[in-house]
């Protein structure tokens, strides 16, 4: 009897617990049956957990522009992504569309379905068609994952008649680019736990910009900062597109998560440490947050700045083989140096390189529909190739493709950085037994291939490229009633496909911006930094910090390695440093060694002054490889100048204290200017501005100039650096022509010279 009163009990506390949540669940846009909701809801948040809002865009949402629905593709789809320590509690989608005015109106409807669940469907009114209207669907929150999709599919008829043509131009509707979707999402607080890094200091399905506070140790030295870029060029590269910005502050963040580097003694306010026993790497809860908002601290920590950079290079390192609240790190190995051009995200330049090396899935490599979106395939190459003695880069391109039954307009363009290359019909299935002998093994199929070896232009080729593959397949439709199949149309580039960079040379003329902006060399030449020292002034402030962390964050964005060999040095030493490429933040003592360098700099900006070449400006090439080699005239002047607004200036020269060696400083007159670099860099719209030696930012305008000296570095045989050397003076090809015409002459006078001696016998 006692244990059917505890069943009893057990049974109307549990209906009670789930009555309350389905009455406090929020109701779906469309009606569902209640089991089926409560299948697909996620964990609650806590009721006092904070929320937060956010507004995503039609290109936030993985849509380079508007989204076409036609007859014969009717299909378009949105992708959202929510962060693990996320979860969300409201959703509202704003749709913003407009609908051919030639439909019936009673049979043709916009269907939106979330993860596979039907949300709402929008029936066309004759009243609205052909106008720009804007429909709002509330979205239930239980229904999304962590990857979501949110699909958009078009009915649309324009005659009732059996013979309707799918690829009729009436039947269109277009998704305007103010799409948006409002997020409501609550913070879930995560165990504190290592093996769970990077996340929550950086999740992948966040497509944000990656914003991470750093505490450094007030009274540290060079070493602790050079261990905390190490940390921040790892998120840099885990950040990748999305860029990364790591503010320097003084005390906890309130509601964000933040890395923190300790000594003994030095540890922010509010942070308990126990005592630190060697390296150091923990995790915990942030003080400065409320409990319920799940923000963290990950603190690396040593009883010294040597053990310091030993647990930073530990969490970059090792992170996979951590777990727990902490860890201490009983002794690291960085490796062996790396070799020059070896950085990850860069493509081999000693071979062919397979299109299944250059994409994180083989499924990114296929469409389907008859206008699909263009196959991206995007890829980093070192900046100093020079194509001397090739026409071209080749290109292995292998695809499949649904084939017409007859030669028609289906066609394929191959683009680099929207740039045509080649246009390549497809070609129709010509007899049965193609179609044998192109099958699947085991499969039956229609599909056909081709292979085209193009030579892609090498100017068309920067540092950063994408390469575009757009299928067309045309209309296979002969007659008004002739049947049409519909979506069935699929294409793909085969992954074994190559381009191939291998026989290029090394060689480029520098100081080029271009090159620092779009990926980071001289500097990522070795992908570790090894050969690159960081200049700060003697006294860095806040400012000063984020820039260096910034920066070192970048150079991991662009090789997708930690800089592990990277040296932080005050400007006082900065000779030790001579035989290393220089990245100089020129704000203090550090806007005093440029000084102290000389008036040769392209700029000079001191407290209260600036000095400026003054030169003639000529138009260059584009930033293709090695363009513009040839020398400018010596500068013509210099102006001095008090300014009293702000002023920023990223400046390339030549190392003065070793030939071959390079220096990029980002100045400014004031360490607060800083920070208008940094957007730039991190601004894809607006980077591509940056170019020649000097880069001057005042507000949002950029203007670059070339003003110093060039200098080469790399290495090219002796006759190709002839070649380069006459190249530069038209006069000295001419006259090498001349003589070329004159040897080749005299040799063909003396062999018929012998010949007929020995005709003659005289």
């Amino acid at each position: 009897m006692r244990v059917s009163i505890h069943i009893g009990l057990v049974v109307l506390c549990t209906s009670l617990f789930f009555a309350a949540r389905i009455e406090a669940a929020p109701a779906p846009a469309n009606a569902a049956a209640p089991d089926t909701a409560d299948a697909a809801a996620p964990s609650a948040a806590p009721p006092s957990a904070p929320t937060f809002t956010r507004v995503l865009t039609l290109n936030q949402m993985g849509n380079y522009g508007p989204i076409a629905l036609r007859g014969q593709d009717p299909n378009g789809a949105l992708s959202i992504d929510i962060r693990n320590d996320e979860v969300v509690t409201a959703a509202r989608l704003k749709l913003d569309f407009t609908y051919s005015p030639a439909l019936i109106f009673p049979l043709s409807h916009l269907k939106v379905l979330l993860n596979g669940e039907d949300i709402a469907t929008l029936q066309f009114d004759k009243d609205d068609a052909g106008k720009a209207i804007s429909r709002t669907i509330d979205l239930d929150p239980r229904l999304f994952t962590d990857y979501n999709r949110i699909a958009l599919q078009m009915v649309a008829h324009y005659t009732t008649d059996s013979c309707e043509d799918p690829y009729n131009t009436s039947l269109w509707t277009d998704v305007s680019p103010t799409t948006s979707l409002t997020l409501t999402t609550a913070s879930l607080a995560l165990p504190n736990n290592l093996a769970l890094l990077p996340t929550p200091f950086f999740d992948r399905h966040d497509n944000r910009l990656l914003t991470l506070p750093f505490l450094l140790p007030p009274r540290a030295q060079a070493p602790a900062l050079q261990a905390a870029g190490v940390v921040a060029s790892w998120f840099g590269a885990l950040a990748d597109y999305r860029h990364a910005r790591f503010p320097v502050l003084a005390a906890l963040p309130a509601n964000s998560h933040a890395v923190v580097l300790a000594l003994p003694g030095d540890a922010p306010a509010g942070v308990a440490l126990p005592e630190i026993k060697g390296p150091t790497v923990a995790v915990m809860a942030n003080p400065a947050s409320p409990p319920q908002s799940g923000r963290e601290l990950l603190v690396v920590a040593g009883r010294n700045e040597k053990e310091l950079q030993t647990a930073a290079e530990a969490l970059v390192l090792g992170q996979a083989g951590m777990t727990g609240s902490s860890v201490v790190i009983q002794s690291v190995d960085p490796g062996a140096r790396r070799r020059p051009y070896d950085a990850p995200k860069w493509v081999p330049v000693d071979r062919p390189v397979l299109f299944r090396d250059l994409v994180t899935d083989p499924q990114q490599l296929q469409v389907s529909g008859y206008s699909p979106d263009p196959i991206r395939v995007n890829l980093r190459v070192p900046p100093d190739l020079y194509a001397w003695a090739r026409q071209g880069i080749p290109l292995d391109v292998r695809y499949r493709y649904t084939a017409p039954s007859a030669y028609n307009d289906s066609v394929l363009n191959v683009s680099v950085n929207d740039q045509l290359i080649r246009s390549e019909r497809l070609r129709p299935l010509r007899t049965t037994s193609d179609r044998v002998r192109l099958n699947i093994p085991l499969i039956t199929s229609t599909e056909t291939s081709a292979e085209d070896e193009l030579r892609v232009p090498v100017f068309r080729v920067a540092a950063n490229n994408q390469f575009q593959f757009q299928f067309h397949m045309d209309s296979q439709k002969t007659g008004l009633c002739a049947s049409a199949p519909a979506d069935v149309a699929r294409a793909a580039i085969d992954p074994d496909s190559t381009i191939d960079f291998s026989g290029f040379a090394h060689f480029t003329a520098l100081p080029n911006l271009a090159f620092f902006a779009t990926s980071g060399f001289p500097f990522t030449r070795m992908a570790d930094l090894s050969d690159t020292a960081v200049v700060i002034p003697d006294a860095p402030n806040a400012a000063d910090e984020e820039t260096v962390l910034t920066l070192l964050g970048y150079m991991g964005q662009w090789t997708g390695l930690p800089t592990l060999r990277v040296a932080v040095v005050p400007a006082k030493d900065v000779g030790a440093e001579s035989e290393r490429n220089l990245l100089v933040v020129g704000t203090g003592s550090a806007a005093g060694l440029l000084a102290k360098w000389g008036k040769s700099l392209p700029m000079l900006i001191g407290p209260g002054t600036t000095e400026l070449t003054l030169r003639e400006q000529r138009a260059e090439g584009g930033g293709g490889w090695l363009s513009g080699t040839r020398r400018f005239p010596t500068p013509t002047g210099r102006a001095s100048m008090s300014a009293s607004g702000p002023l920023a200036a990223l400046i390339g020269f030549e190392s003065p204290l070793a030939s071959g060696r390079s220096v990029v400083a980002v100045s400014a007159s004031s360490s607060a200017q800083l920070g208008g670099v940094l957007d730039v860099l991190q601004d894809d719209s607006r980077v591509s501005q940056i170019h020649g030696d000097l880069a001057v930012f005042r507000g949002t305008q950029i203007d670059s100039l070339r003003l110093g000296e060039r200098y080469f570095v790399g290495d090219l045989p002796w006759y190709a650096r002839l070649w380069v050397f006459v190249s530069n003076y038209p006069a000295l090809l001419a006259i090498a022509g001349i003589l070329a015409g004159l040897a080749v002459a005299l040799l063909v006078f003396w062999a018929l010279s012998r010949l007929a001696v020995r005709r003659t016998g005289n």
